[in-house]
């Protein structure tokens, strides 16, 4: 009996836990259910809400959200034209295959020059004559012949192109006399897999080569690319099938042993553009079972070309899956207004790097890689593109602002007709900057655009300094000196013209 008892117990002190236990679990739950108080949106940004940040808020404004702005043909066209007439792109294939000492020292001096204006090292160190004497060094002038021989090579990871073959960085002071360690002035730009260049030179320590990319010529860490035959890389960048990245940046597992349980990630960003290897084809990239590609099924991914090197740094190509989940497409997407607001809202908040710096892009590189997307190309810099004749070009003379307490609205009645006739995608060019027109809201033109400094001018007239530093939205005529400073209005629309292409006179 003792014992019957002592288990009742035990089975009530059991019965017990559980109702507690399930008490506290029904409590938990209970507490999880009841709504949240949402946290207000706050921010210094003028004129900015919640919903001026989400992609459906802009998306809902268009009223002919399909209509392709240009066909696949007329961008093809559109390449065309700037490699036959544009001074600042380039076909990176069509460089002669010997330079002269002459032009090849042209073209080393015509990227190395030195500022007028002080550097700085990250330590506050002022660069001296010395210190750039150093840096012309490794470029290696001594090292070109009377003949120099030019190879072609494919990018086979994300790099950068720079100013001297150095990994030093360089900076100016700010206004408070402090380094400026957001821009790196020795960074020039980024360059992404797939892309060829004409390798024109070696630096002395031969780790750096110096490179013509399609829209910049600059020097890049020699790790990166994969040296081949140009007809090798021209059949590859002009693959007739192929995927373009069409995410901000794309990771892409590349672990070549499926027994491993460590991942690599391959990260490909914007505007990459991969050939697709046809079934038939799986056997030239040493894919023995057509249903097993690195051990794994392929029907779920888009299995493409991608450049590596071999032992002796010569390219080769290997299979890559690429997901179907991931934000890829075939081919490129078509340019409509809708997927110009897509593109660049992917980009929203990505932090600001000068050159491509900090694994991250800048004002053009934004717009680049968004064009990109669409199968079209741009020159590299802000001024370049400005300059430039291409599409349909709205241009003012450049006023400058008289006093920081002007106010902003105050638009003379040419830039406010042009402001008037904004459409979508449409780029804004002042000195050293574009931006891309969103909108209108409340009738006022709002604009997204990849900047580093925030000055607004206030109802009250009052200046006021923050700082952006990334990807941003905001309206366009409170920002300092944005509209006054305004200089080109460019819509990249216009199919080219044939008969005036043949009138151009060519830069060859």
């Amino acid at each position: 009996m003792t014992k019957r008892v002592e288990f009742n117990k035990s089975i009530l002190l059991n019965l017990m836990c559980i109702v507690f236990i399930g008490g506290l679990t029904s409590f938990s739950l209970s507490a999880q259910s009841q709504p949240s108080k949402k946290i207000a949106f706050e921010t210094d940004v003028i004129a900015i809400e919640e919903k001026h940040l989400t992609v459906d808020y802009w998306l809902n404004k268009l009223s002919d959200k399909d209509k392709r702005l240009m066909s696949k043909h007329e961008i093809s066209a559109f390449n065309q034209a700037l490699v036959h007439s544009n001074p600042y792109i380039e076909d990176p294939l069509a460089t002669a295959l010997e330079l002269t000492k002459s032009t090849l020292s042209d073209k080393v001096n015509q990227i190395i020059s030195i500022p007028n204006s002080a550097r700085y090292f990250t330590n506050k160190t002022r660069l001296t004559e010395g210190d750039y004497l150093k840096l012309r060094d490794n470029v290696n002038l001594a090292g070109i012949n009377e003949v120099n021989a030019v190879s072609y090579a494919l990018v086979i990871q994300r790099s950068v192109l720079r100013t001297f073959p150095t990994w030093q960085r360089a900076f100016k002071l700010n206004d408070d006399g402090e380094i400026d360690q957001a821009l790196d002035l020795f960074q020039e730009s980024g360059i992404f897999p797939g892309e060829a260049v004409a390798v024109l030179h070696k630096s002395k320590d031969g780790l750096w080569a110096l490179v013509q990319a399609y829209n910049y010529l600059a020097w890049m860490p020699a790790k990166d690319l994969a040296i081949g035959e140009k007809e090798q890389i021209s059949k590859f960048i002009n693959a007739k099938h192929f995927v373009t990245v069409t995410g901000g940046k794309v990771f892409v597992d590349i672990s070549r042993n499926s027994q491993q349980n460590e991942s690599s990630l391959l990260q490909l960003d914007m505007g990459v553009r991969l050939p697709i290897i046809a079934r038939s084809d799986y056997a030239t990239f040493d894919i023995a079972k057509p249903d097993n590609v690195n051990g794994q099924n392929p029907y779920a991914n888009y299995i493409v070309q991608f450049p590596a090197k071999n032992s002796v740094g010569k390219l080769v190509f290997t299979a890559l899956a690429i997901p179907k989940s991931k934000d890829v497409v075939v081919g490129t997407l078509a340019m409509t207004q809708e997927n110009i607001i897509k593109q660049s809202f992917k980009f929203l908040g990505e932090r600001y790097g000068w050159g491509h710096d900090f694994n991250g892009r800048d004002c053009t590189g934004f717009i680049g890689e968004i064009y990109k997307s669409f199968g079209l190309l741009m020159p590299r810099n802000s001024g370049q593109q400005a300059k430039s004749d291409y599409g349909q070009n709205i241009r003012f003379s450049l006023v400058q602002q008289a006093s920081e307490k002007a106010l902003p609205l105050m638009v003379n009645s040419e830039k406010q007709e042009g402001l008037q006739s904004l459409q979508v995608g449409d780029l804004l060019y002042l000195p050293g900057h574009v931006v891309m027109f969103l909108g209108m809201d409340n009738g006022q033109p709002y604009i997204i655009h990849d900047v580093k400094d925030y000055s607004v001018v206030q109802r009250n007239g009052e200046l006021y300094q923050g700082v952006l530093n990334g990807v941003s939205v905001t309206p366009l005529l409170p920002l300092k000196d944005y509209v006054n400073q305004l200089s080109v209005i460019k819509r990249i629309t216009q199919p080219v013209n044939k008969a005036d292409l043949m009138n151009k006179t060519t830069k060859r």
